[in-house]
């Protein structure tokens, strides 16, 4: 991937992409999670300074609907901007905090979310360069990773907690299910299951159009967002990486945030 000749946020390189991470306080299942800091830190810097080490970056902020979590992530160094406390889910979210930045209409944006401490920063370099390669030969407007399915490690392609993705032969989202897709009916396996990882990039001007759209029947269905660019024609093309760059996934639970805490104190 050719870069531009800016310095990134991790010191490298970079492009002028922009990652910015909302964080939450509120949780249903793990109220206050991305301040939880039984490591020695609070889970919202692992996530950034992960973030941060990202080529293809050249800005890391947090955005964020309370004054604690803002106060925390400017004490550690964090940019961080205050968003509305009402957004139905992230991507408004995202699309306030663009505004608010003043970022140019063709601003790379990358949305990388709040509770995913062990995302490997390559995955963001391959959605970010998905993007831009998508532009250009798959005429996509925005980019997500995929991993395969891990049965080794206790994923199931009938999990409903777990998000499948199908792609086309040019290397862009034909859908996104909870159910199990693919269905290998004759148990061939010629067909990989890949389970999607929820981080996107779009150009800012993508992003507002997108953020304003109204809810569809099939995200309202799946309940995934995802969904919505979908059925209003947006492609989305997929950058597919090893399982090993994903992490532990996003910690949702306090169990999950215990296992986190347990792998960091074994490094």
């Amino acid at each position: 991937m050719s870069r531009a000749s800016s310095t990134g946020a991790g010191g490298s390189e970079a492009t002028s992409a922009v990652a910015i991470i909302p964080a939450r306080l509120g949780s249903t299942r793990f109220p206050g999670k991305v301040l939880a800091d039984r490591t020695g830190k609070p889970l919202i810097r692992h996530v950034w300074e992960s973030t941060r080490r990202a080529a293809s970056l050249a800005r890391v902020v947090i955005a964020t609907d309370d004054q604690r979590v803002l106060d925390v992530a400017r004490g550690f160094g964090a940019e961080a901007v205050m968003t509305g406390s009402e957004h139905p889910n992230g991507t408004s979210r995202l699309a306030e905090a663009a505004a608010t930045l003043r970022l140019p209409e063709d601003a790379i944006v990358v949305n990388v979310q709040g509770d995913e401490p062990e995302l490997h920063p390559g995955v963001i370099d391959a959605a970010v360069q998905m993007l831009v390669r998508g532009e250009r030969d798959a005429d996509a407007s925005v980019a997500t990773v995929a991993t395969a399915l891990r049965g080794d490690m206790g994923e199931r392609i009938d999990d409903p907690n777990i998000v499948k993705v199908v792609v086309g032969r040019d290397g862009c989202a034909l859908y996104f299910s909870r159910a199990a897709i693919p269905c290998d009916r004759d148990g061939a396996g010629s067909a990989q299951a890949l389970r999607h990882v929820g981080l996107y990039v779009y150009r800012h001007a993508t992003l507002r159009r997108y953020a304003a759209m109204t809810p569809t029947p099939l995200e309202q269905a799946e309940k995934l967002e995802q969904l919505r660019a979908l059925e209003n024609g947006m492609r989305i093309a997929v950058a597919i990486v090893e399982p090993g760059m994903t992490g532990g996934g996003g910690i949702d639970t306090p169990e999950q945030y215990d296992a986190f805490v347990k792998r960091v104190a074994e490094r």
